[in-house]
C-alpha cells in the first residue's frame, strides 16, 4: 500500500478543489458571454424599433431649433441649443444606421454550450503559468468567445480539437512545484470570478439591462412595451412635425414680407 507524503494529499486536495473552481469558472465564463450577446442582441432590436423613431424625432427637433435661430439671429442660447440639438440628431442617425447594419440573431446552441463550456474549463487565460502562456490562452479565448457569440458550431468543435491536442497541456515537473501551480491557479481564478461579479453588477445596473427586464416583464404580461414606446414616439413625431411646418410658414412670410416691403432677400443672410 504506497502512502501519500504530506505535500502530495495537499496536491490531490488542491486539486480537486482546482476543478470546482474551473468548472464554476466555465459556467460564469459562459452566463457572462451569453448576457453580453443577449444585451448587445437587444440594444439592436431596441434601436430598430424604437430608437430610429427617436432619431427621427431628434432630427425634426434640430430642424425646429434651427427655424427658431432664422426668427431670433441674435439670441446665442437658442443658436447654442439649435447646435446642440444637431449634434444630437447626428448622433442618434448614426446609432440608428449601426443598428441597421446589425441583423445577427444570437441563438447558442445545446451543442455549442457544451463545446464552449469544455474549452472554457481547460483554456482560461487565468490558468496560465507564465506571461508567453497566458498571450496564447488569451488570443484563444478571444477566439472561442466570437465563435461562441457568432453561434460558430465548426469553430467551436476546431477549437475543442486544437486544444485537446496543444503541448500546453503536457508538464512534468516535482510535487511541489505543481503544488505551487494549482495554488497560484486557484488564486488566478478567484480573482477571475471577483472580475466577472463586477462586471455582472455593472450590466444588472446599466439602464439597457432595465430596460430589457422591463421588457421581457411586459412581454410576459402580453404587452409589447417597445411597440408602446414607438407609438409614443410616433405621436411626438406628429407635433413636432405640425410646429416645425408652422415655424418654416412664418420664416417664408416673413421673407416675403422683407421682400416686398424693401427689396430685400433676408434668406441670404440666414
Amino acid at each position: 500500500m504506497n502512502v501519500l507524503a504530506p505535500e502530495g494529499i495537499e496536491l490531490n486536495k488542491k486539486k480537486r478543489i482546482l476543478e470546482r473552481f474551473k468548472e464554476t469558472l466555465a459556467f460564469r465564463e459562459e452566463a457572462m458571454t451569453e448576457l453580453r450577446a443577449e444585451l448587445e442582441q437587444f440594444e439592436a432590436q431596441y434601436k430598430m424599433e424604437v430608437g430610429r423613431f427617436y432619431a427621427e424625432l431628434d432630427e425634426i427637433e434640430a430642424q425646429i431649433a434651427e427655424e427658431e435661430v432664422k426668427l431670433v439671429p441674435d439670441d446665442e442660447e437658442i443658436k447654442k441649443r439649435a447646435e446642440e440639438l444637431r449634434r444630437r440628431a447626428e448622433e442618434s442617425a448614426a446609432n440608428t444606421e449601426n443598428a441597421e447594419n446589425c441583423s445577427f440573431k444570437w441563438q447558442p446552441t445545446a451543442e455549442a454550450k457544451k463545446a464552449y463550456h469544455n474549452l472554457a474549463k481547460i483554456i482560461h487565460p487565468d490558468l496560465a503559468l507564465d506571461a508567453e502562456e497566458k498571450e496564447k490562452r488569451h488570443n484563444l479565448m478571444t477566439r472561442l468567445n466570437d465563435a461562441y457569440s457568432a453561434g460558430d458550431q465548426n469553430l467551436l468543435n476546431k477549437l475543442v480539437e486544437d486544444f485537446r491536442d496543444s503541448p500546453d497541456l503536457v508538464r512534468g515537473d516535482s510535487i511541489g512545484d505543481e503544488l505551487v501551480r494549482v495554488i497560484r491557479q486557484i488564486y488566478q481564478i478567484k480573482n477571475r470570478l471577483k472580475e466577472l461579479r463586477e462586471e455582472l453588477l455593472k450590466a444588472e445596473l446599466s439602464e439597457l439591462f432595465t430596460l430589457h427586464a422591463k421588457v421581457r416583464a411586459e412581454m410576459l404580461e402580453g404587452r409589447n412595451l417597445l411597440k408602446q414606446m414607438a407609438e409614443r414616439t410616433k405621436t411626438h413625431i406628429k407635433k413636432s412635425e405640425r410646429r416645425l411646418a408652422n415655424l418654416r410658414n412664418l420664416n417664408q412670410a416673413q421673407e416675403e414680407y422683407v421682400n416686398e416691403r424693401f427689396g430685400m432677400d433676408i434668406s441670404a443672410f440666414r
